[in-house]
């Protein structure tokens, strides 16, 4: 099994990249990143339970985790917003468009 310090470290680089994806709004990278968290996670509370880590190192993390997972909701709010949004004013150009269509050629209601 890998030391503490590498799995506290390989954890660390984990929630780098989840930062990064969360502000480059890249979804498919975290969707993929967060399939790593578990993984990443499990050894730890492992070493914690046999008392090879100090839980306080782990407790950080697992709590900087939590606010991740908390704005990246926040984020995936505000994108899922701002599509719908999007397609309304899609939806009302178009309808205007039909309807200026129907008034330009002649064509009765």
């Amino acid at each position: 099994m890998a030391n503490s310090e590498s799995l506290l470290a390989e954890l660390d680089h984990l929630q780098t990249l989840l930062q990064d994806a969360l502000k480059a709004q890249d979804w498919d990278a975290l969707a993929e990143l967060n399939n790593r968290v578990k993984p990443a996670v499990e050894p730890l509370m492992m070493l914690m339970e046999h008392g090879e880590v100090e839980p306080s190192l782990v407790k950080e993390r697992l709590e900087s985790l939590n606010r991740f997972v908390a704005e990246a909701e926040q984020s995936a709010t505000r994108a899922r917003e701002e599509a719908r949004q999007s397609l309304r004013g899609v939806s009302k150009n178009r309808t205007a468009a039909k309807a200026y269509e129907n008034v330009s050629s002649g064509r009765p209601k």
